[in-house]
């Protein structure tokens, strides 16, 4: 699992107290961490919709954190918007630090982190900040042509949901994560998805994942 030291005035401290020392009493966050990786429209937001249904895991999706950012029209939102537009990846450092302000928000112990991290530096710097790593990582392996057209046709509004935008965050996507997988791949963490078909079909296959953890 996942561990964090909290140290005991940290503890006293805390809004959550009392549901750390319900969980373990010995002043260690025990959590359990799911990473989900894939390109932008591989599915990967419809999936969280359904590990979170079936097996209560809190979902945080680094792109939902990083637009309610923007949408407090903060300092720090307008940054994160001129990236975003730039087709740039947002620095780590500021995506893990909206990441650990939700996880210390909520009072569950099992955390589903969606589209982070991209990158090798992501990576450390997850590991570095939040001092864990994830128990499972899922890799949605799905082909560019299909990514494109569901990112076309889905019409959020989203500022980065045009051809060429959408065109240069594959082509970012692709030249970072692989090195992520690989790390988690050689510390057998990984699961890779087809993520071609119907929501139910694709769940068919991650479902099993989680028959060998008891979450």
């Amino acid at each position: 699992m996942w561990k964090r030291a909290i140290s005991p005035s940290t503890l006293l401290s805390s809004p959550k107290s009392s549901f750390l020392n319900q969980a373990n009493g010995l002043g260690v966050l025990n959590l359990f961490g799911l990473m989900l990786s894939g390109g932008p429209g591989s599915g990967k937001g419809t999936q969280c919709v359904k590990i979170v249904e079936t097996f209560g895991f809190t979902h945080f999706s680094a792109g939902d954190l990083l637009r309610r950012e923007i949408s407090s029209n903060s300092e720090n939102g307008a940054v994160i918007l001129d990236t975003i537009k730039e087709g740039r990846i947002v620095p780590s450092e500021v995506t893990v630090k909206l990441i650990q302000r939700a996880i210390e928000s909520s009072e569950n112990y099992k955390f589903l982190i969606d589209g982070f991290p991209r990158s090798e530096e992501n990576r450390i710097a997850f590991e570095q900040i939040m001092g864990v790593e994830p128990n499972i990582v899922l890799f949605f392996d799905c082909p560019e042509e299909e990514m494109v057209k569901r990112v076309l046709s889905r019409n959020q509004g989203r500022v980065d949901d045009n051809l060429d935008t959408i065109k240069k965050r594959l082509k970012v996507f692709a030249a970072l994560n692989l090195p992520v997988i690989n790390y988690y791949s050689e510390k057998g963490k990984v699961h890779k998805i087809n993520a071609v078909g119907t929501e139910d079909e694709i769940f068919e296959q991650v479902h099993p994942v989680f028959a060998a953890y008891d979450v």
